[in-house]
């Protein structure tokens, strides 16, 4: 019987709306991956586009929870974090992945704390700061501009050069074990760009994919959530950045048009295109 990869999620729960763990669950699944959740809360909507949401915060769970899987000995390959409630749940996070990731197991970072040059709700510099620190535990960190300006202490813009897409990628180095994954470059030919860098080997590279016009919210948790599928069943850093950028795209692509779908990506439509997707690239 051939081994199960078992990746670890820890990020929030939106009962209704395509981001987080909704997303991250059922496409990485869909790579073969068992894929086991750790909410750190439970929100009746997302906070985009929804008001008087309820919010339920799990932080005294996830040190208990912690400690039944110690017991029962349940460990994993891989721990993917996205979106993260608060600051105690970062320290919280750094003794899960401390005490249950299995040796030479993988830790994805994906900071997600904000967007478009403003923070997500309830979020600060004081947080980024810390996000920086959980990030320093990831073998692969996932910022868009927004999250790695406020990591960097640096003022953020519409648009960024490739010249200083490159340097942010090269400063984001420390912030890393090894890879970075640079969202939010877009070239004079209206293509999508992301920066691979890899310490390691002391390379840099740009994948690109074409762009969409359309704007909606969870589509970094649709990349990164292919990225992180990928890489478990052994793509390269450029290969599982074009599939997870391909399959973005194709998500959104199978939202255009309904003007009803306006909380996140049709991604479950787009699902059976990753196995074209995992043969081409």
């Amino acid at each position: 019987m051939n081994k199960t990869t078992k990746i670890l999620t820890i990020q929030d729960i939106s009962c209704y709306g395509q981001c987080s763990i909704t997303v991250a669950l059922p496409v990485v699944s869909a790579f073969g991956i068992e894929t086991a959740i750790l909410p750190s809360a439970v929100l009746s909507t997302h906070t985009s586009g929804f008001t008087d949401f309820t919010v339920r915060d799990l932080t005294e769970d996830l040190p208990e929870i912690r400690k039944h899987w110690e017991k029962e000995g349940i460990s994993f390959d891989a721990i993917y974090t996205g979106f993260i409630a608060s600051q105690e749940q970062l320290d919280y996070i750094k003794d899960i992945i401390d005490s249950r990731l299995k040796d030479g197991g993988l830790v994805f970072v994906d900071p997600a704390m904000a967007d478009h040059g403003e923070f997500y709700n309830g979020f600060d510099q004081e947080f980024a700061d810390a996000m920086g620190e959980l990030c320093k535990l990831g073998d692969y960190i996932l910022p868009n501009t927004t999250e790695a300006c406020y990591i960097l202490h640096k003022p953020w813009k519409e648009t960024f050069s490739k010249e200083e897409m490159l340097e942010m990628a090269k400063e984001l180095s420390q912030f890393t074990k090894r890879y970075v994954i640079l969202k939010g470059y877009e070239n004079d030919n209206h293509e999508m760009g992301m920066i691979i860098l890899d310490k390691v080997e002391d390379t840099i590279d740009i994948v690109y994919n074409d762009k969409v016009d359309y704007v909606s919210h969870g589509t970094g948790d649709v990349f990164a959530s292919s990225f992180v599928g990928s890489t478990m069943l052994g793509k390269s850093s450029s290969a599982a950045t074009k599939i997870a950028g391909e399959f973005t795209k194709k998500a959104i692509e199978k939202t255009i048009g309904d003007e009803t779908h306006t909380y996140g990506v049709k991604f479950e439509q787009a699902i059976p295109e990753l196995y074209d997707l995992l043969k081409t690239f």
